[in-house]
């Protein structure tokens, strides 16, 4: 079983809010890097990459920023993966947006002849030029855990529980749901395909592969939006359980939908 963070990072507290991700394979990490780990995949799949450059980004930027959108670092190195405005990866205030930096490093990643059959550090490495080229790869297996389940590839795999009052709640946490999704997934969620309510939202897929990605999204993205429940399939997640477990409302199962609930 992996744990995240074994490599210097500390563990979130059992008291706050945390998020365990298993997919052959357990990684934990805070609401924060949840949410970040969820971007990066995200725009991996809306631009068509494959499941190998979801893994190359996000071992880059656990090893970078441990998903931190960090401002911080050496020189003028930024975001989640300290990228630098001097070396030509675009304005700082750009490079601070998740969806901006991910989407560059994908740009270059895809430049790299044959990098989904090389080592994820080698990979990595061609893309960032660190002067620590062999450090990406303590992180391969953490980050093929996270993109199995991000992808789609693994059901019922993200699982947060969310302790204390809710961020947003009603129609501003639905808003912000549908906010969020729009911006991560772009044209990958058709507006067809999506409805808002006051409660939550809806969103149609037509895959469990598809059904599992945007499911995994919002349970990843709930501490900060006011989430309290996603149903999808046969099975739900709860805030407060923290957890997936059997269907207990009312309304059967529906294999085409994903259903989010705010608090309210």
């Amino acid at each position: 079983m992996l744990r995240s963070f074994s490599h210097d990072i500390k563990l979130p507290s059992l008291a706050s809010s945390t998020c365990l991700v298993n997919a052959n394979g357990e990684v934990e990490l805070d609401p924060v890097q949840m949410a970040n780990a969820a971007t990066i995949a995200a725009v991996g799949v809306r631009r068509g990459m494959p499941e190998q450059a979801v893994v190359v980004a996000l071992a880059t930027a656990l090893q970078e920023s441990k998903l931190e959108n960090r401002d911080d670092g050496d020189r003028d190195s930024i975001g989640l993966f300290q990228q630098r405005p001097s070396q030509g990866w675009g304005p700082a205030d750009k490079i601070k947006d998740p969806r901006y930096s991910a989407d560059r490093f994908y740009s270059a990643l895809k430049r790299v002849k044959g990098y989904q059959k090389m080592r994820v550090t080698d990979a990595a490495q061609r893309v960032q030029r660190s002067a620590y080229p062999n450090a990406y790869q303590k992180w391969a297996d953490e980050a093929q855990v996270l993109a199995r389940a991000l992808t789609g590839q693994a059901a019922s795999a993200v699982a947060c529980t969310v302790t204390g009052a809710p961020a947003l709640r009603g129609a501003a946490a639905a808003t912000a749901l549908m906010s969020g999704l729009r911006l991560d997934w772009g044209t990958g969620l058709p507006t067809s395909a999506a409805a808002e309510q006051a409660a939550g939202l809806t969103v149609a897929v037509t895959s469990a592969t598809s059904g599992w990605r945007y499911a995994h999204w919002l349970v990843s993205h709930a501490s900060d939006t006011g989430l309290e429940r996603v149903r999808f399939a046969d099975l739900e997640w709860d805030a407060g359980a923290g957890k997936w477990q059997p269907v207990t409302t009312d309304g059967g199962i529906d294999e085409r939908k994903v259903i989010a609930e705010v608090f309210r």
